[in-house]
């Protein structure tokens, strides 16, 4: 008798914490479901060629991206271009090559830590050491540097992760077969542990083309049009810079929704880039 209500009394919290565990994924759905209805519903029909193609003339009262546009990939690229040798070279020191594991305890506390600091933090760091400190003025570049310090715990801990997961034996054979270090890692763990570094990336993308708080300090949120180099020393709104520029400051909300429609379907594509890329090299190895 008492193993019968012991019996029904588990069943029912088994039962009860089914439905919560399923009223809390279908909320959590919505929530993202509407988010996204919303901000399409919102901004799509304000997106036109020409917004996409110009640049503002005030003169004329014309509403142009292009600029953000730009000035979003010129950050994309000069982000990405100096954080990935970092990362990833830091990735591999750690995991194959440092000793004292205390130091490698130390440095990875530190990156978490540095994971949780508030992007304003950063804002105001950079614009004090890179733009005034070493006189960068208020730049992309400037901007591009600070984001390599937001994103570079990320890229380290996330290659590390990954460059776990390759088995050991995989390096003991290949020095059984008189291979060097470097040569090891090059060709046995790189390539074994590539989705996951991949992912890492495609994810650190995302994170830059959301940042705007440390932009504003250090980027700043000028709507010229410029070519690649001229561009990294000059001011810039990205796009998420410039959204906050028409909706707090200029009252545009139209545009503001069109930039977040765009912005919410480059987070879509990039989301749906690293889960593809990670079934790709998970069939791969599996060949």
């Amino acid at each position: 008798m008492l193993n019968n209500k012991m019996s029904k009394s588990r069943r029912t919290y088994i039962i009860t914490l089914k439905i919560l565990m399923a009223l809390a994924t279908v909320f959590t759905c919505a929530i993202v479901i509407f988010l996204i209805v919303y901000v399409m519903v919102k901004g799509i029909p304000n997106i036109s060629w020409e917004m996409l193609t110009t640049k503002p003339s005030y003169l004329s009262d014309r509403i142009g991206i292009l600029p953000d546009i730009l000035n979003t990939l010129y950050i994309v690229i000069a982000t990405l271009a100096i954080v990935l040798p970092l990362g990833i070279g830091a990735a591999i020191y750690l995991t194959e090559y440092a000793a004292n594991k205390k130091i490698v305890g130390i440095i990875e506390y530190a990156a978490e830590t540095l994971s949780a600091i508030p992007s304003i933090i950063y804002g105001l760091v950079g614009m004090l050491f890179f733009c005034q400190f070493l006189n960068l003025q208020t730049s992309i570049l400037a901007g591009a540097l600070t984001l390599v310090i937001m994103n570079l715990p990320t890229i380290m801990r996330t290659t590390q992760e990954s460059l776990k997961t390759v088995p050991q034996s995989y390096r003991e054979g290949a020095f059984g077969l008189g291979a060097g270090k470097w040569r090891v890692i090059r060709t046995v763990v790189l390539p074994g542990c590539m989705d996951g570094v991949i992912t890492g990336c495609i994810l650190s993308v995302g994170r830059i083309l959301g940042e705007s708080a440390a932009l504003l300090f250090t980027a700043g949120f000028a709507h010229a049009l410029n070519g690649f180099f001229d561009g990294l020393g000059s001011a810039g709104a990205t796009l998420t810079v410039a959204l906050y520029v028409y909706a707090k400051e200029q009252g545009e909300f139209g545009v503001a929704f069109a930039i977040a429609a765009i912005l919410m379907i480059m987070s879509i594509i990039i989301n749906l880039s690293a889960t593809l890329v990670e079934k790709y090299f998970n069939r791969r190895n599996k060949i």
